[in-house]
């Protein structure tokens, strides 16, 4: 009637399964970003300021890189009006990448730590980063 071998094999199985990505990613956990903005064209700025604000691009920043996609090369609009009125170029290379030129400091270590493979890159070509900017 008491079949104790059998329940602590199934329970020795589904401890093994239930633990299976706890004990599969020890040690491969990556460090918390923290995103230069150390470029040359960002030094220079007297004002600081992207497209939007600081928080909207932390968190909308793929919508707003989708919206400029689409808009850009699916209506031909190549103008963007930002939440504080001022117009921009849409342009990934020319106005994302012009101060966003240090990708392994700024795209990638975000990206890595969010386990997120962007797709940017399948279309544009990755900055070629300056030495001192690593």
């Amino acid at each position: 009637m008491y079949d104790a071998g059998k329940i602590l094999l199934g329970l020795i199985i589904f401890l093994a399964f239930a633990t299976f990505p706890f004990y599969t990613n020890m040690g491969k956990a990556v460090a918390k970003p923290d995103p230069k903005l150390d470029t040359p064209v960002i030094q220079q700025m007297k004002v600081k300021q992207c497209v939007e604000s600081k928080e909207f691009m932390r968190a909308e920043h793929m919508q707003l890189l989708n919206h400029w996609r689409d808009a850009a090369l699916r209506r031909g609009e190549r103008l963007y009006k930002g939440s504080d009125g001022r117009i921009t170029e849409i342009s990934f290379q020319n106005q994302c990448l012009r101060c966003h030129s240090n990708k392994k400091k700024f795209c990638d270590e975000c990206h890595s730590y969010a386990a997120v493979k962007p797709y940017c890159w399948d279309c544009h070509i990755a900055p070629k980063e300056a030495k001192n900017e690593h």
